[in-house]
């Protein structure tokens, strides 16, 4: 599996520590709620919900340079839309990559 990393958060930056700094934040106060929300959703099968989670959550994969799980996401989320979880293993996969990579940086 691929990992996170800092390119696009580099890139945006622009040598710019504060705006790294505020990036890093942001990706660390908000992934950690959206997960959580998620996976409340997941446990109430509420799809509709569960699609809306995923969603946010990709924005924080694609910053995160996830390019094959940011697809993999795509797809579940399509499923998700005809009542479907396959898929679901794969992004909670994701989730925990990307979460054991938030508590390095």
């Amino acid at each position: 599996m691929e990992q996170p990393n800092l390119i696009y958060i580099e890139q945006l930056a622009r040598g710019d520590e504060s705006i790294r700094t505020e990036l890093i934040g942001v990706i660390k106060t908000e992934f950690p709620e959206e997960k959580k929300e998620y996976h409340d959703s997941l446990e109430h099968k509420k799809f509709k919900k569960i699609e809306e989670n995923v969603h946010k959550i990709k924005h924080k994969i694609s910053i995160l340079g996830l390019e094959k799980s940011y697809e993999m996401a795509n797809k579940f989320e399509h499923n998700l839309r005809e009542q479907s979880l396959e898929g679901q293993e794969d992004f909670d996969e994701i989730l925990k990559a990307i979460s054991d990579y938030i508590e390095t940086i």
